[in-house]
């Protein structure tokens, strides 16, 4: 298995052959990083592409902290277990085959920075967005794709040191932008302007988005609504393996619930991407068909099933899984 220094740390007891890329946490212990206190129990979980799960708890469960320690969060400390990305063939089409060997197939996420997980395929969408004035929306999507490529080009490839030192150098001196990230030479990065535009085009059909929307700044003065469509937007242009949804459905109204619901359901049909759907209320699962439930009580996942499950939740609330699994309300 490989990490983010090319070393290799031992496998995880997995079977399986390179046909579906998954997300696995094993035995996933985190607490709070400044006061020490305990936050996830022994969290084990798998979730594959083409596949959502929905992760349904009561407030301090635990959920937010799951999303947030996967994408490599300071605040929270792993203190046991693993957190392993297995990918699969598509997942690695773009690596030539002489830069690729079995090892890089399976990668322990605790060993990487957040930008390094998301260039594997990790995506974290915010229960909370920041809103970037005088950024576009097009500017900051195509700089974020170029960003995760070069990003997989470090991991995957044996880079010539002074090549990358140079390369530092040279984009030390340049920081910040004379001009637009849609200006410029249209070579400029591995995704070239005239080509970002049209995967733009295409995304921004395919989830029923006007494409005007592309030209405002992020989510500056932006409906909370919006903010989460745009969400969903960039995991459709970043293409990850598995995209995290921490609460993406909390103050929406029912017409842009269903926009965003629509484009959860794209990510899973359209693109194979596996989708961990964190919520409270079984609301956006009467438009998201979930394929696994799973209920976060107290740092563990309690209990899974199907839809069936969070319709059960809807109606009786937690206490009865807590009375099922821990014998106490």
């Amino acid at each position: 298995m490989r990490n983010g220094y090319g070393s290799k740390t031992p496998l995880p007891n997995y079977e399986g052959s390179h046909n579906m890329a998954t997300l696995e946490l094993s035995n996933l212990h985190a607490e709070v990083a400044e006061t020490g206190e305990s936050i996830l129990r022994g969290v084990d979980l798998e979730v594959a592409s083409g596949e959502i799960h929905a992760l349904m708890g009561p407030n301090g469960s635990g959920k937010s902290t799951t999303a947030k320690v996967i994408a490599g969060h300071p605040a929270y400390e792993v203190t046991e277990g693993d957190v392993t990305l297995h990918l699969d063939d598509e997942d690695v089409e773009d690596i030539d085959d002489e830069h690729l060997g079995d090892d890089d197939y399976d990668w322990e996420l605790l060993d990487l920075e957040p930008n390094e997980r998301a260039a594997l395929g990790i995506f974290l969408a915010f229960q909370y967005p920041a809103e970037i004035e005088g950024v576009t929306m097009v500017n900051f999507l195509r700089q974020a794709l170029n960003a995760k490529l070069d990003e997989r080009e470090e991991l995957f490839e044996e880079d010539d040191e002074e090549e990358a030192e140079a390369e530092d150098e040279t984009n030390e001196d340049a920081a910040g932008y004379d001009s637009s990230p849609m200006e410029g030479e249209t070579d400029d990065g591995e995704i070239g302007v005239a080509e970002f535009q049209q995967l733009l085009q295409e995304k921004m059909e395919q989830l029923d988005m006007d494409t005007e929307f592309a030209e405002r700044y992020l989510n500056a003065g932006f409906s909370g609504g919006e903010k989460k469509q745009n969400e969903v937007l960039q995991a459709a242009m970043l293409e990850p393996s598995v995209a995290v949804l921490d609460e993406i459905d909390s103050g929406l109204d029912i017409d842009r619930l269903k926009d965003v619901s629509d484009g959860i359901e794209a990510l899973r049909d359209e693109q194979n991407t596996g989708v961990l759907q964190i919520t409270h209320y079984q609301r956006i699962l009467d438009y998201v068909d979930p394929d696994h439930v799973h209920v976060m009580i107290d740092g563990e996942i309690a209990k899974s099933g199907g839809p069936e499950l969070a319709e059960q939740l809807e109606d009786e609330g937690y206490d009865w899984v807590r009375e099922e699994v821990y014998g106490t309300a």
